[in-house]
């Protein structure tokens, strides 16, 4: 037996409270929304196939037969679970994440960085976000 690497140990998945293992902020807290049908049925999927930790292994091509996907709606469903932070994903290995509340975004703007500055990707592109509004 292959053995699962965690992908992501800060957000693994617990067994939640309430009697069902698919938990129910995926719904109440809207992680479904605007979602795909290809890409719930991959996290359907997935969270039937993951052990306690969320993590699973299945090749793209045994999942594709299973769901009845082609390779392109496979790896379009993952890449959308992904950018949503639903699931992580390294080749040939999935991880179920936790549905962790996002975190509540800071009011306070930080200064305009000068010509030269280092800045992360994520203030990047929050101040995008700032000049599209």
């Amino acid at each position: 037996m292959k053995t699962k690497p965690i992908l992501c140990p800060e957000r693994l998945r617990h067994v939640p409270r309430q009697f069902s293992w698919i938990d129910q902020r995926l719904v109440r807290d809207r992680h479904i929304q605007g979602r795909s049908p290809q890409s719930l049925a991959l996290y359907l999927f997935l969270c039937t196939v993951a052990d306690a930790l969320g993590a699973s292994y299945y090749a793209d091509s045994a999942a594709g037969k299973i769901l009845s996907f082609s390779s392109a709606q496979l790896r379009e469903a993952r890449a959308e679970l992904v950018s949503a932070g639903l699931i992580a994903h390294r080749s040939p290995f999935y991880q179920v994440l936790s549905l962790e509340p996002k975190p509540a975004v800071s009011s306070v703007q930080a200064p305009e960085p000068r010509v030269g500055d280092v800045r992360s990707i994520g203030e990047i592109f929050r101040a995008m976000m700032e000049v599209a509004k």
